[in-house]
């Protein structure tokens, strides 16, 4: 009914009888830049195409053959229908073909300037008529058919898409003149489900192309396939301009999986970056179930030369044939007369050739324009795509018999004169109602003048149904004034006056996070709790939120000691690899030492996770990874102390200590020790995880924006056991200081964990006192303190050894029994 509805009016204008105009001047005029189509016709009636006659990720400078294809189908069809003489006799179909060049924004823009339908003269002739499309052919994919069908849908434009299968086009409340000339790929969908389960496979994998054409396709086949018995291993997205680490991702998924089938909802363009990536992983053996958006495309069998898609099954569009479309499609030619400036780019682009210009180039064969193309292979005379082009050819015809049937039972019409009054009927035969609004106003003569200041009008919408020329209108004396009390500002409310009518009252202020923004507003509006009056009181502001942010001092300093701790780190950890055979580096377990800096360097880095806007991921991940980071640190500090303890054990005669603690027995408390933490910290996110909270308790115009502990049992339990094993450490550290050698680590590790409690012990107090961002602040300062703590106290010893006192990097001085003086 819409696209009967619109044709109706736009033929019932164009035949009526021209009104007059004053061709002195131009009647519009077109404001911004104009957008010219790259292919055009005139014609009684105009029909409108977007195609992507240009790709590459929306930057428009590769070529689309397949665009000229479906192009060539346009203008066969409305050739076709322009020489019948049974079809729209005595009208002519014109065109205007767009290039969106593969970007959603671009084609809305296009339907927008299809839908304005005026367009800038090349003359100086005035701008009278209108090119309003009757209906828009486009676009191919269906993200960009749902942003067309959204942005032209209020204007009841047809839109008939050939290639766009998204089940959610389907919905005409959200798209109301949206039509297409293929299947829904609600049924495609289910037929894959179908067929899997007809082959017996129920352990699947699905990979689909991460737009709207994948992701609802899939989401209806996984739906129905669960409802046959079929189970997905996996369901991974895909776009060909994915990074390379989600790809390696994709790859890794299928290469563990133990599925062997492979559902493809995914497009020509995406697959063949996917095949690629599949040969050079030498992922083969795989049975690929596909859809017709790639399974019946020949090129994207050229590309697989590895044949990773071989024994494809999947839909397709029925074969069709259009007689005589081969043929115009080859005869390019024509498309010179249409727009010369796209033609002569497919020409050269095709022949690798160049028109001869005025600043022509050597090295560069010329064109002529005559070519013979049938002998070319390519993807524009590529004929597999011949159900896509008729679908194309039946759009343009669905069009034409739309508009032949209106004209045969063309009854009612709806016009302006040539005053521009708009006559039309209602249900009732009635017209609209319609008044204009008198102003009596005195004639110098002395007669009254009625003068007409304002219109109201029920065919308007009803907020513009009232319009007044204010300027218009004139007064006896002055604009009249009569009131109890005067009108009271936004930023009040009215408080009426006891013993006194309503209409007299008094102007009250609103009060704090209260507002009015109306003149004589009856109450005072309470600000959202997220808002905060103004001063004047008459609107509701956003309250400033406050967090630890990358940009202020406070958090520039943070970040910087933490990348700076982090670079220490890791340059002490390359000191230790170079001179990893040397006896300090190789004393008391070298591997728990490059353990220990690994996990200094993520203390330094789970800093960084506190800094910055609180988010679901960043609270979880904060504290958690605070927790299990700073627990591998103590667990290696710990392992090194005991190694300490029962290396010097070992020395008593008929001991055997290390054989029950050796490398083996290291790691494994390491790993037991930790695997507690990480215990905890499920525990804790599983049961009640941290979230980001807006408190504003604290303040009343101001938001923290902090992360809730969720809770604090968790928060406190990971802590104390970081303090438990801190405490452990520093007492056995301790009772080991005193053992003979002339490097004896454990009393570095009692310095580490002395200035390590100290930290935490004086966190605490700090922690729970400090208001808003402060708070994260303390805990950055404490993980930050600590941590240079450790690297300081154990590792900077060894270094100075390493690197100024090589002569005491030695066995027999390290074995020595009298303390070194200078350490």
């Amino acid at each position: 009914m819409a696209l009967n509805k619109i044709i109706l009016l736009l033929i019932a204008v164009s035949l009526s009888e021209p009104s007059s105009v004053n061709v002195s001047e131009p009647q519009c005029k077109l404001q911004g830049k104009p957008l010219h189509p790259q292919l055009w016709k005139h014609g009684d009636l105009i029909i409108g195409g977007i195609f992507s006659f240009h790709t590459f990720f929306n930057i428009c400078i590769i070529l689309n053959y397949r665009a000229f294809q479906y192009a060539q189908s346009i203008l066969y069809a409305i050739e076709e229908i322009n020489n019948s003489t049974t079809l729209l006799p005595g009208l002519s179909l014109g065109f205007k073909i767009y290039d969106s060049c593969g970007s959603a924004a671009e084609a809305v823009r296009r339907a927008m300037v299809l839908c304005n339908g005026y367009e800038e003269t090349a003359s100086e002739e005035p701008c009278t008529d209108s090119f309003q499309v009757l209906a828009i052919i486009g676009e191919s994919t269906s993200s960009q058919c749902m942003s067309i069908a959204t942005s032209i849908g209020p204007f009841h434009i047809p839109q008939i898409s050939h290639y766009a299968t998204c089940a959610c086009l389907s919905n005409k409340k959200r798209y109301p003149s949206f039509l297409r000339t293929i299947p829904s790929d609600f049924y495609q969908s289910r037929a894959l489900a179908h067929l899997v389960r007809h082959f017996g496979w129920t352990w699947v994998g699905a990979i689909r192309t991460d737009d709207d054409y994948g992701n609802n396709g899939m989401a209806t086949f996984i739906k129905v396939a669960q409802q046959l018995g079929i189970c997905l291993e996996y369901s991974m997205p895909f776009l060909r301009n994915y990074p390379k680490e989600k790809l390696q991702r994709l790859i890794e998924q299928v290469q563990v999986s133990t599925s062997r089938v492979v559902v493809a909802f995914l497009s020509h363009l995406d697959l063949e970056v996917l095949v690629h990536a599949f040969a050079e992983h030498n992922l083969t053996g795989y049975q690929w179930v596909g859809t017709e958006g790639w399974i019946a495309d020949s090129q994207v069998a050229l590309l697989d030369s590895h044949h990773i898609l071989v024994g494809a099954i999947g839909l397709a569009i029925p074969k069709a044939q259009v007689t005589g479309l081969w043929d115009f499609i080859l005869d390019v030619a024509p498309l010179s007369s249409y727009g010369s400036e796209i033609f002569n780019e497919f020409w050269e682009t095709m022949f690798n050739c160049k028109f001869p210009t005025n600043n022509e180039s050597a090295g560069h064969t010329r064109c002529t324009g005559r070519e013979d193309l049938s002998g070319v292979q390519s993807v524009f005379t590529d004929m597999s795509v011949m159900p896509i082009l008729n679908n194309v050819y039946k759009a343009v015809y669905a069009v034409a018999h739309a508009l032949h049937k209106i004209l045969e039972q063309l009854k009612k019409v709806r016009f302006r004169t040539k005053e521009g009054e708009e006559v039309y009927f209602d249900a009732n035969g009635d017209p609209a109602a319609k008044y204009e609004i008198i102003n009596w106003q005195p004639h110098k003569e002395g007669h009254i003048e009625f003068i007409t200041v304002g219109l109201y009008d029920t065919s308007l919408p009803m907020n513009s149904q009232l319009t007044f020329n204010e300027h218009s209108i004139e007064w006896a004396n002055y604009i009249p004034v009569s009131v109890c009390s005067e009108s009271c500002p936004p930023g009040t409310r009215k408080a009426t006056r006891k013993g006194k009518p309503v209409c007299c009252y008094d102007c009250i202020p609103c009060g704090e996070g209260e507002m009015s923004n109306e003149t004589d507003s009856i109450t005072c509006v309470q600000c959202h709790q997220e808002f905060w009056s103004n001063t004047q009181r008459d609107d509701c502001i956003e309250k400033e939120i406050e967090y630890l942010s990358y940009k202020e001092i406070i958090g520039i300093l943070l970040t910087t000691v933490s990348i700076l701790g982090t670079c220490m780190t890791s340059l002490i950890a390359i000191i230790f690899l170079k001179y990893k055979s040397t006896p300090i580096v190789k004393a008391n377990n070298s591997e728990l030492s490059f353990l220990l800096l690994f996990s200094l360097v993520l203390c330094f880095l789970c800093a960084l996770t506190f800094i910055g806007q609180p988010s679901n991921w960043s609270c979880m991940l904060r504290h958690t990874a605070f927790g299990i980071t700073f627990v591998l640190c103590i667990s290696c500090v710990l392992g090194k102390t005991l190694v300490v303890l029962m290396a010097f054990r070992a020395t008593l005669p008929g001991s055997n200590v290390m054989k029950w603690f050796g490398p083996t027995q290291q790691r494994l408390s390491v790993l037991a020790f930790t695997l507690i933490q990480v215990i905890i910290c499920l525990l804790w996110l599983t049961i009640s995880p941290p979230f980001p909270y807006k408190n504003m308790q604290y303040y009343k115009d101001k938001i923290i924006l902090e992360c809730d502990l969720g809770s604090s049992v968790g928060f406190w339990a990971v802590l104390g056991y970081i303090g438990l094993l801190a405490v452990l450490c520093f007492v056995l550290a301790f009772l080991a200081r005193k053992l003979p050698d002339n490097f004896n680590e454990a009393k570095f590790i009692t310095f580490s964990m002395l200035i390590f409690c100290a930290v935490w012990i004086t966190f605490i107090p700090a922690y729970v006192s400090s208001p808003g961002k402060f708070t994260v602040a303390v805990e950055i300062f404490a993980i930050l303190a600590s941590s240079f703590g450790l690297l300081f106290c154990i590792f900077i010893p060894k270094c100075y050894i390493i690197l100024l006192k090589p002569e005491k990097n030695t066995k027999k001085h390290m074995m020595g029994k009298m303390p070194s003086k200078a350490l």
